[in-house]
């Protein structure tokens, strides 16, 4: 099966789509997009493969980065934190991967793998582990199935390096990870323990590297038609208009290596009067019109510039944007009574019931796709 390579061009829609899918978190997109970018000017190459290529004892080490979207926002990478974790769990398994992937789709972390493939050699694999972007480790498909927590490296921008050899769940992961990146300036990589590619084949979230693809370019595209691009946006993806409103005010801190807060919007055109809270941990978590909740995660909680489509992350969220706040349907594997306890609305510490937004599309690969997407009900 070949793989996709990918150009310039590729990149421009991948980073617009992983904005949308990073709901508000996932680090910024567009400096993960300059950083991939430089790499294919200085010739070397990026190659995405299709899960269905892996071999079942095939070796695949997920990275990403780790920290408060604030501070990323401002504190640029050094550029090979990612390498530097990938190669020292290589090192402490004794195994050399087959392939990268990245553990959320959303914001830069789309474009972790990337770069390391790039300067490694390796594929990245057409799939991740959340197919969007959530705030804590253990809130992976691949962590809800019970693939190894270690061996797992943390590297920063200074050149330190910590690996963890014997950790007992994802959940004293998330915490001993989000210490040492806390004092580590709440900014860097990591690699998760090796897994197979009959793991990434039954628990990873599939084509969500072509699933951003598409996302961009369903903007790209309404904006150069002179469309609506969040019309667009709806109708190929299944998701719901929840809002139209300007942003009246933001609430926004930095703790325990997490950016928190709240936004609250006016209503505009048909919704004027009406008032809505979100709330965020990195990414937005649930959405309330006038004291009603309207949408939870797992579910994607999404707020884009009304005219351009462009997504808004937590970190530039300001007084005054007029946006449109729409909801995507979550992968079926976050939905399950075990997905949902670790990333449903109680996980987050808020007293309601997760109801699906709507039946979730089957992302297609980017080549040779079926005519038609795969409709799953939620």
């Amino acid at each position: 099966m070949k793989n996709w390579i990918l150009n310039e061009q590729d990149l421009d829609y991948i980073a617009l789509g992983a904005a949308v899918l990073g709901t508000g978190g996932g680090g910024n997109s567009y400096l993960g997009k300059l950083r991939a970018r430089e790499q294919l000017r200085a010739g070397r190459t990026i190659a995405v493969m299709s899960p269905a290529a892996l071999n079942d004892d095939d070796a695949i080490i997920c990275v990403a980065g780790i920290g408060a979207p604030t501070v990323g926002f401002e504190k640029i990478e050094e550029g090979q934190e990612c390498l530097r974790a990938f190669r020292a769990v290589e090192k402490e398994s004794e195994i050399r991967a087959r392939a990268l992937m990245t553990d959320e789709i959303g914001g830069s972390n789309c474009f972790e793998p990337m770069i390391v493939a790039a300067l490694t050699g390796l594929p990245v694999v057409d799939a991740d582990g959340m197919g969007r972007a959530f705030p804590e480790m253990q809130m992976s498909t691949l962590a809800i199935a019970g693939c190894p927590v270690a061996p797992f490296a943390l590297a920063d921008d200074k050149g330190n390096v910590v690996v963890f050899h014997n950790v007992i769940s994802f959940n004293w992961l998330e915490k001993l990870a989000r210490a040492n990146t806390t004092a580590m300036g709440c900014s860097a990589g990591f690699a998760l323990a090796p897994i197979t590619g009959l793991e990434v084949k039954h628990h990873g979230v599939h084509h969500t590297i072509s699933q951003a693809w598409r996302l961009g370019k369903q903007i790209s595209d309404a904006r150069a038609n002179k469309e609506d691009p969040i019309r667009a946006l709806l109708a190929e993806n299944n998701g719901r208009l929840l809002f139209k409103g300007k942003i009246s005010d933001v609430s926004r801190t930095t703790s325990g290596g997490f950016a928190r807060g709240r936004v609250e919007l006016d209503g505009l055109e048909c919704q004027a009067g009406l008032g809505m809270e979100i709330d965020f941990q990195n990414e937005n978590l649930i959405a309330r019109i006038n004291g009603k909740t309207v949408a939870t995660v797992p579910d994607l909680i999404c707020v884009l510039d009304s005219e351009s489509g462009q997504p808004i992350a937590t970190e530039e969220i300001r007084f005054g944007l007029r946006v449109s706040v729409i909801v995507l349907p979550a992968s079926p594997l976050l939905c399950t009574p075990q997905a949902l306890e670790v990333v449903g609305p109680g996980a987050f510490g808020y007293d309601v019931d997760y109801k699906p937004a709507a039946d979730f599309i089957k992302p297609l690969p980017r080549h040779g796709s079926p005519s038609q997407p795969e409709l799953i009900a939620g």
